[in-house]
């Protein structure tokens, strides 16, 4: 169920100014989201949490203003490690319409977002948030955007079953690099949500494997990246749906959390 603070929730807003404070956790600047501050939503003493990965690009005000929705509405402290420490993927390589556009892409994927390193990284986060928020453990989920959904699924493969298992739930938002062998490894409930521009035989067969598991969402009309860093809340639909995606998560996590 949705904690009280989600009926106070702000509608979304292109102006959204960010209000979370930060603390280094693992050596990662963690963005803490503004409920466990000012107690207007969320708990000040949490019981369940859930890590946050943004797309490729990055931290932006888009990616807070939805994950301080996840917050409010699903009950759980929600933080964002700053795996990039900053320096995400510029937007301008979209599209990688160029060869020199592409090159970039991938000179990004195997330097700065490689994602056995920031596995790494995550774990990390996950080891020291044991310590930092003691009556969450057991409860944590994971959710992931794009780029953040790939580290999502590896995180939440093998190595993540039985007690003491890092992560208890999981979700994604239009996943990047969408493979069947990580849904033969993925040990939590997941959540899928897919836009107009993921392969749809990808995302059936994450449901035709997963089964029971997993349940799967494509928003026919939204763009790749919708509730990330490339959302256009200018666009009344896009809006729409931004807020619809993060309610659907939210209201996963909690029953699964």
């Amino acid at each position: 169920m949705a904690s009280e603070a989600c009926c106070k929730l702000a509608p979304v807003t292109v102006d959204y100014t960010p209000k979370g404070k930060y603390e280094e956790i693992a050596g990662i600047k963690t963005c803490k989201m503004s409920h466990l501050e000012n107690n207007v939503v969320g708990p000040e003493n949490p019981t369940k949490g859930i890590v946050g990965i943004y797309d490729i690009f990055g931290i932006w005000p888009q990616t807070i203003q939805g994950a301080d929705r996840l917050s409010a509405q699903s009950g759980a402290v929600v933080v964002l490690p700053d795996f990039f420490h900053g320096k995400g993927l510029d937007h301008d390589v979209i599209p990688p319409d160029t060869e020199e556009k592409t090159q970039r892409i991938q000179a990004f994927i195997a330097t700065t977002a490689n994602f056995q390193d920031n596995l790494v990284k995550l774990l990390a986060v996950r080891k020291q948030l044991a310590e930092r928020f003691p009556a969450v453990e057991g409860h944590w989920g994971l959710f992931g955007l794009c780029w953040g959904g790939k580290l999502t699924a590896k995180a939440c493969g093998e190595g993540n079953e039985g007690v003491g298992r890092r992560f208890n739930v999981s979700g994604t938002a239009h996943p990047g690099l969408l493979d069947a062998e990580d849904a033969k490894t993925h040990s939590t409930p997941h959540i899928l949500l897919a836009s107009k521009d993921e392969p749809a035989d990808q995302v059936a067969l994450y449901k035709e494997i997963m089964g029971d598991k997993i349940e799967t969402t494509t928003y026919p009309t939204m763009h790749h990246g919708w509730m990330g860093a490339r959302a256009n809340l200018e666009d009344e639909a896009n809006v729409k749906e931004f807020e619809r995606g993060y309610k659907q998560v939210a209201d996963f996590f909690s029953k699964h959390l």
